[in-house]
């Protein structure tokens, strides 16, 4: 492994140093600013007038300067040192300072060719940006050497952390804006560097840039004094280096030489652990920048104070093209970097403005881990037929379906112990999901601490457990992103705390997909288990099936749900999941014994279709069914078929037809979805006009939302969950919420034309069981034995 160089060095930057630092940097700054404000006369050729102006000013201005500053220093120290770098921008407004520098740079014209590094490109540069048919405000996939989506915050060190994992050779700087820095799932995650491991892991370096304001207001942070906040730094287990100031050749020195002494404790670190086999706890560095808001800019419009302040948070200077004086302003602004002095007469950046910029892959806009699915390998995924249960005969045998699914990933991570690039990720609950076979393979990954009693930690672990949804998430992203495989095990009700991530990274690939620069990276894989139908230790507050919802209101080319109903379907729709390229995966499956009901072959032919006739199960007998019994999910599709099992029993010559659903998706219209069902389809499986019953997983409407354009909606009658939830035992969860095998019986006799008056015997006689079961659970707290000791005997 490769180290960053440890040189327990002072650094002093020569006055040519400081001349090529501070070009560079005006540069950006200038860059940043254009973008905002101009459309034409990028170099300032002529003076300034409005029809040069954009006639919306959109983007933020606020956070620009202190960002291309961290660009810059970070462009020196890599260039000096020739390190493998990547960085995450936090700050959710420093869209022009990122695309200043990788335009800078030249990243950005090698992968959009038609954004030249030259006068004509500069134009072009400036006038995409927050401009129809351009680019967005905030870094995004569209930015060249970017992972982390700028439009939501409280990610970006979960998201470094994530990028650092298991990848040794790698610095990934994190910039962490004043903002940022007071959300929730960003305070969590300074934990993050009790798991990473100094061996086989990259070093994260977080930089808390710190200007004082958000958008109207001032930041916690910023108002701690120095030694306070150096205490709640070196709390969370970081060494800092406080860099301040708005003299720019003061504060270039500065950040010199805390860069330098942050690699050099890196570097220190590293080998202290890679070669002397030094096993505490490291406590890595962070450094705190204090530059002002706006650096820079004018420092007052209209009378007031801007600079330093709020005001200079989006657009300093509003009103350009109606305002003579603050084109005025704007024209001097622009003019007090000297754009003469750092570009040609072609426009082209001299070559003070780009001494510090290293070459190749190693500048920041053009490194492959920005680009994932450029390192990505193929994942080892075993032959399911050797972790596949045997089933004789359906609905007779019983398995854990996760217990069975870890086992296939404990081989999984067998298999990547060398290569290191599949992780499994989770709030404290793999072995509560029945995953603890993976340990076998690998521990849990924790650098603190370690006690006799505990089990299963290892320093160099690819478990990782944090009771913070929102961290796990972010690391998973992280390492996604940069080209590795994942899993995240979640229960499934608080899986939502992550909703509006999930929504992010969505949104991230689908526009990946329309970049033909972006290579696929590995699906983002959810197994939600603890479902809501099994929550016995828990109750209501466990009991949510509502991330499906929220996941297929999403672009339909990138999301995928899947409901296995048994351990063999779980392996199968996995195996798929593992393998596949630029989704997001949810798959919700139990860990309670679960009835097997599909071989291993017919588990794969079934995942295939997505949905299908269990013909073992129904009464058609080749002819046209009288109803349909509709199911998705394990619990729905056991009450289906004991339901499918009274009909045979009491309603013999009732025809009826049991479909299975797996993919959820199918449910939907083909120009809907990439796995929707046609028209033809879909009638042929449920009928145009006999009344189908179905017993879902979840909310109900759900169903009725993913069909309702079909033919026969009028005739589809879904039972699901309808918030009716208690610590109760698991037949009485269904009765509650009416997806029971006797209420589906009366289902069927209510919708089909002749059963009401022909089988009123029949219903009242279901009607009375649930009776039963009412009283049996108060007496006895166990379920009714009929329903306790039930198989299938179709």
């Amino acid at each position: 492994m490769t180290k960053v160089e440890h040189q327990n060095s002072s650094t002093v930057l020569t006055d040519d140093e400081l001349r090529t630092l501070d070009a560079h940097w005006r540069a950006a700054n200038y860059l940043s600013a254009g973008q905002i404000y101009l459309m034409a006369n990028p170099l300032l050729r002529e003076p300034l007038l409005p029809e040069h102006i954009k006639p919306r000013l959109l983007g933020h201005w606020g956070t620009s300067p202190g960002l291309n500053l961290v660009y810059t220093h970070l462009n020196r120290v890599i260039k000096a040192r020739d390190i493998d770098a990547l960085c995450i921008w936090g700050p959710g407004h420093g869209g022009p300072s990122v695309l200043a520098n990788s335009w800078l740079e030249g990243s950005y014209s090698q992968t959009y060719p038609d954004v030249g590094r030259d006068g004509a490109g500069m134009e072009r540069l400036f006038r995409q940006f927050s401009f129809p048919g351009g680019v967005p405000s905030h870094v995004a996939p569209e930015t060249p050497g970017s992972i982390h989506e700028g439009g939501e915050l409280g990610y970006s060190l979960s998201h470094a952390y994530g990028a650092a994992l298991d990848n040794p050779d790698l610095l990934v700087a994190c910039v962490i804006g004043d903002g940022e820095a007071e959300t929730g799932p960003l305070a969590a995650s300074w934990h993050s560097n009790k798991f990473l491991d100094p061996v086989h892991d990259g070093a994260v370096l977080p930089i808390l840039h710190l200007n004082g304001y958000k958008i109207a207001n001032p930041t916690v942070l910023a108002r701690l004094p120095e030694h306070e906040l150096d205490e709640l730094l070196r709390g969370y287990g970081h060494s800092p280096i406080h860099v301040s100031g708005d003299d720019p050749a003061t504060v270039h020195r500065a950040m010199a030489q805390a860069m330098d002494d942050a690699l050099d404790r890196i570097g220190a670190l590293q080998e202290s652990a890679r070669e002397a086999g030094v096993g505490e706890r490291s406590h890595w560095p962070v450094i705190v920048l204090r530059t002002p808001k706006g650096w820079t800019g004018p420092a007052e419009v209209d009378g007031v104070p801007v600079e330093g302040t709020w005001r200079a948070h989006q657009v300093p200077l509003a009103g350009v093209r109606e305002n003579p004086e603050h084109l005025r302003q704007l024209e001097a602004w622009l003019r007090s970097y000297h754009p003469e002095e750092l570009f040609d007469a072609d426009g082209r950046p001299v070559a003070d403005a780009l001494a510090c910029i290293p070459e190749g892959t190693r500048r920041l806009g053009a490194t492959p881990h920005a680009n994932g699915g450029l390192l990505l390998r193929d994942l080892p995924v075993p032959s399911l037929d050797r972790f596949a249960v045997p089933v004789d005969k359906p609905g007779t045998t019983l398995h854990e379906p996760t217990r069975v699914l870890g086992d296939l990933l404990e081989k999984v991570m067998e298999d990547t112990s060398a290569r290191r690039d599949f992780r499994i990720v989770g709030p404290d609950e793999t072995a509560s999901n029945r995953l603890q076979a993976v340990f076998d393979a690998s521990g849990k990954a924790w650098q603190a601490q370690h006690f006799p009693v505990d089990e299963h930690l290892d320093r160099h672990g690819r478990v990782m457990e944090i009771l913070s949804e929102h961290t796990c998430q972010g690391w998973l992203e992280g390492y996604l992103l940069t080209g590795r495989h994942g899993l995240f095990s979640c229960y499934e009700a608080f899986v939502h705390i992550v909703d509006s991530m999930v929504n992010q990274h969505i949104k991230w690939l689908k526009t990946s997909r329309q970049l033909p620069w972006r290579a696929p990276i590995a699906s983002l894989n959810y197994l939600l288990t603890s479902h809501v139908w099994r929550q016995d230790h828990n109750g209501f507050s466990h009991q949510d099936p509502g991330f499906v919802d929220h996941v297929l209101n999403k672009s339909p080319e990138v999301v995928r749900v899947y409901l296995p109903p048994d351990a063999n379907t779980l392996l199968s729709v996995a195996d798929h999941a593992l393998h596949s390229r630029d989704y997001v995966n949810v798959i919700v499956a139990g860990k309670q014994p679960c009835f097997d009901w599909l071989s291993m072959d017919r588990a794969r032919a079934h995942c295939a279709r997505g949905a299908g006739i269990w013909e073992w199960a129904g009464t058609e007998n080749g002819g046209e069914p009288d109803v349909v019994l509709a199911c998705a999910g394990d619990v729905p599709t056991q009450e289906v078929l004991a339901a499918a099992q009274l009909l045979r029993r009491h309603l013999p010559d009732l025809a009826v037809r049991v479909v299975n659903v797996v993919d959820m998706a199918r449910l939907m219209p083909r120009e809907e979805h990439p796995h929707g069902m046609s028209d033809f389809e879909y009638d042929g499986l449920f009928t145009e006009d006999k009344p189908v019953i179905f017993a879902y997983h979840g909310y109900p409407w759900l169903i009725h939302r993913l069909a309702y354009r079909r033919s026969g909606h009028k005739h589809l009658h879904v039972r699901g969950y309808k918030e009716s939830g208690t610590t109760t035992t698991p037949f009485d969860m269904v009765v509650r919420n009416d997806l029971d095998r006797y209420r589906l019986v009366m289902d069927v006799i209510d919708r089909v034309p002749g059963l009401a008056v022909r089988a009123a015997a029949v219903r009242q006689r279901m009607e009375d069981a649930r009776m039963r079961h009412h009283d049996w659970i108060r007496i006895h707290g166990t379920d009714l034995p009929e329903v306790a000791e039930w198989t299938w005997s179709g």
